[in-house]
């Protein structure tokens, strides 16, 4: 259900930005211009630099065990944004970083301890809408897809560890406090619908399962307008 709900919530933001893109440029297109006088848009082009805190949700289990749970390691990683302004108002966002996550089992599988380590590169892209009238401080709101790709992973206490590369949903809010034109400073906050399949092998019997990972990025930085 926390699924449908973050798709639901994604489309209806994304479809919201979709309408007021169209109508800001039909707006912007009815204005007369006044020849060299006419008013030039800032550079579209934006980047961040975060440091960035993922809290996961300890959540998961194994098909064939009941009362198997899991829990995930958070960590603190650096992040690189770059957004694309179509208007004043509407922007899109491409969010990298990488991180890592030990996998713990919990309940009926606690003994098995550290079950592995896997590497996560989460490249995930919004849908934004700016709200301009508080001058320099600037909050947004965003919802957009995620890729997920797991990458060197290592078994712990398991023979062997496959987690699957799997689309997620986002969602976003935040904000940028403009110190001068270029200059700024970035807080914001997403929800990754993030629930990879994984297949497991121990004691040479193999299992499958779902780790529902979902986790908050928490970040903080610098923003840079060119």
């Amino acid at each position: 259900m926390g699924v449908a709900r973050g798709v639901t919530a994604a489309i209806i933001l994304i479809l919201m930005g979709q309408q007021a893109v169209a109508a800001e440029l039909a707006q912007s297109a009815s204005v007369p211009q006044a020849g060299a006088a006419a008013t030039k848009w800032p550079n579209p082009w934006q980047v961040r630099l975060r440091a960035l805190g993922v809290i996961t949700e300890d959540s998961g289990y194994v098909n064939a065990v009941p009362g198997s749970g899991l829990s995930y390691s958070n960590t603190v990683t650096p992040e690189l944004d770059i957004s694309y302004y179509f208007t004043d108002n509407i922007a899109t966002e491409l969010i990298l970083g990488t991180t890592y996550a030990n996998i713990e089992g919990q309940g009926a599988i606690g003994a098995l301890g550290n079950v592995g380590k896997v590497w996560l590169l989460p490249p995930t892209l919004t849908l934004q809408y700016h709200f301009t009238n508080f001058g320099a401080f600037k909050p947004y709101v965003g919802a957009g897809v995620n890729y997920t790709i797991f990458y060197n992973q290592h078994a712990g206490s398991a023979d062997a560890l496959k987690v699957n590369n799997t689309f997620g949903t986002a969602l976003q809010v935040g904000f940028d406090y403009m110190v001068d034109q270029h200059w700024g400073v970035n807080f914001d906050v997403k929800k990754l619908f993030l629930k990879p399949d994984f297949d497991v092998t121990v004691d040479g019997a193999k299992q499958t399962g779902k780790a529902e990972l979902d986790p908050w990025l928490i970040g903080a930085g610098v923003t840079y307008r060119f």
